[in-house]
């Protein structure tokens, strides 16, 4: 069991708060009658921000004794498990992370396992691990290991065994690491209370111990651990277990659940600076001149006088000094700016760490904003349109693959640099899986966005996904390609829809007649207001912006004249509603 030790930033702290996830273990592994101990454990509780945004780590595994690998398989396992774990991107979720973790593990010890000359040199174990991020446990398991919750005096099993029952006590495993080059893992999750134990086991002790015993064991020993692990042990062996005796304990003595106002005094920390004038300095940093003074944040231009580059300073208001929300957005922003490396999104750069103002460093990107782009060019060519967007779409990857969603895309937050290149600006409502697993009291009470561009599920108080985006995307598509939006909903700041059916597409062709049908069908799947009728990846869509879908106009093409082309069928209707009337009055007056 180690503990290393992990620097905490400013963004880390101030999104944390200052109560943090606190765990004991004790555990114990010995050969028990047999000659090699092929089992192994091990726990892990990182110290500063990657507790806050990780979690910590319990897992035991079961070399199949069968196999001369067995040890090595069982400890490999375990130790790697921790280890690559804390190496995925802090943005990822808990499950991503793990699962990604877990399927390399499985094809390392299969690969190396099919390399042995005999069958029973495989690198076989069983595995079961939990991660515990804020107040929730996630469990993994794949095998006959076993995790167990101790709560009110009585033992609850959370794993399944993966095995087949013979003749007598024999079993033989169906589902362990290194077994087939496919995994199948048992993923589930579970709220922790404070004083909630997990027990994980081999079956050297749980097939020797019923669990009755095993609690009246825990509770004898009164939150002494180690001493608790070794006793299990003990016992397991006194009863006649004739396997390796191996056992976890992890106790949960404080939990990561911040108030309101315990959140706000760690956003408060530093102090709003007040508004600056061209040529005042802050820190290191000289006023060259305002670029925007606003009700919610303030941007100017300055020049680094350690280097006289010029970069960009963003400071929030002080209208918003005792809103937390806000304070936790404008520090996300900071946060994930820092951990975007991409050409096409804006740079964060670090900065002073003595200082005692809040405020972003971010590079100075010398151009236009998409919407005066798109001011300038009222009719684009569409070959500059797909150019730029596909431009656009390799920039929304880069948060794609951190897992992430802007969820803020407009013509505002893009901007064009001299040489055309589109630039993703403005991180403050970006949703991070891997934050969003983290309790906190602050909670969106109203969808972040602008209504023009917001994907319907999010504005009817669904989660925001990766088509949420593409959404977004898609309407600024269209605008670039017309100067308008694809829908006319009234009143929508101030009296927002409440169901899907209030989107109703406008053809784009209704704008520019020059359009073809096949890109108008393009747009018009991307602009679906239920997410499952949306393009499911980036690369579809600008796929069928260059080229025909053949099965999107077979579709089209078969439709009624109604859904092709609604305003051609209503003029035909009321041409022969005329052509009705005047025969009827011919004939009256006849």
């Amino acid at each position: 069991m180690s503990i290393n030790s992990h620097g905490v930033d400013l963004e880390d702290s101030a999104l944390a708060g200052k109560k943090a996830l606190k765990l004991r273990f004790g555990g114990s592994s010995r050969a028990g009658l047999k000659a090699e101990n092929q089992d192994a454990f091990a726990a892990h509780l990182p110290t500063g921000s990657a507790r806050f945004l990780k979690g910590g780590i319990a897992c035991i595994a079961d070399g199949v004794s069968c196999s001369e690998n067995a040890q090595q398989a069982s400890s490999t396992s375990v130790t790697l498990f921790i280890e690559d774990y804390f190496s995925t991107p802090d943005t990822w979720p808990v499950k991503m992370a793990a699962a990604r973790v877990l399927s390399s593990l499985n094809s390392w010890l299969y690969h190396h396992g099919q390399q042995s000359n005999a069958r029973h040199n495989g690198l076989v174990t069983t595995f079961s691990g939990v991660i515990f991020k804020s107040n929730t446990a996630h469990f993994f398991h794949a095998g006959d290991s076993r995790i167990y919750a101790l709560r009110q005096g009585a033992l609850q099993q959370i794993t399944r065994d993966h095995c087949h029952q013979q003749a007598g006590r024999k079993t033989f495993l169906t589902r362990a690491l290194g077994m087939d080059s496919r995994l199948e893992v048992d993923y589930q999750t579970e709220e922790i209370a404070l004083g909630d134990t997990f027990l994980l086991t081999t079956d050297g002790i749980h097939e020797w111990l019923t669990e009755r015993e095993m609690v009246d064991i825990i509770d004898a020993h009164q939150g002494q651990l180690e001493q608790a692990a070794a006793a299990l042990s003990n016992a397991a062996l006194a009863n006649g277990s004739d396997d390796n005796l191996t056992c976890l304990l992890v106790t949960v003595d404080e939990l990561p659940l911040a108030e309101i106002d315990e959140v706000h005094r760690s956003l408060t920390q530093l102090a709003i600076p007040p508004v600056l004038q061209e040529g005042q300095k802050i820190d290191h940093y000289e006023v060259q001149s305002i670029i925007h003074a606003g009700t919610r944040s303030h941007l100017y231009l300055v020049k680094d006088i350690h280097n006289n580059q010029l970069q960009v300073l963003k400071a929030p208001s002080e209208n918003f000094k005792d809103d937390a929300q806000y304070l936790e957005g404008f520090i996300r922003e900071q946060w994930v700016g820092r951990r975007l490396n991409h050409a096409g999104v804006m740079k964060i750069l670090p900065r002073p760490d003595a200082s005692p103002f809040l405020y972003h460093v971010c590079e100075y990107v010398e151009g236009i904003t998409l919407r005066q782009w798109i001011y300038d060019n009222p009719k684009p060519d569409l070959k500059s349109v797909r150019d730029m967007l596909d431009k656009i779409v390799n920039s929304l990857r880069a948060f794609q693959r951190l897992s992430m969603i802007h969820r803020d895309l407009k013509p505002e937050n893009i901007m064009i640099d001299k040489r055309g290149r589109p630039i993703i600006i403005d991180f403050g409502t970006v949703f991070v899986a891997g934050l969003g697993e983290i309790s906190t009291p602050l909670m969106e009470h109203v969808p972040v966005g602008s209504v023009d561009y917001i994907a319907p599920e999010y504005l009817l108080g669904e989660p925001a996904t990766d088509r949420s985006d593409l959404f977004s995307l898609a309407a600024i598509a269209y605008e670039m390609i017309c100067g308008k939006l694809p829908f006319d909903i009234p009143d929508m700041q101030r009296n927002p829809p409440t169901q899907f059916e209030a989107w109703q597409y406008q053809s784009i062709r209704t704008h520019r007649k020059d359009v073809p049908v096949w890109l108008d069908l393009a747009l018009r799947k991307a602009l679906s207001p239920r997410p499952k009728f949306r393009y499911p990846a980036y690369s579809e869509f600008i796929h069928d912006l260059s080229q025909p879908n053949a099965q999107l106009m077979q579709k089209f093409e078969s439709a009624p004249l109604l859904e092709r082309n609604p305003v051609v069928f209503w003029k035909l209707l009321c041409a022969l509603l005329f052509v009705v009337i005047c025969s009827q009055y011919v004939w009256f007056f006849a």
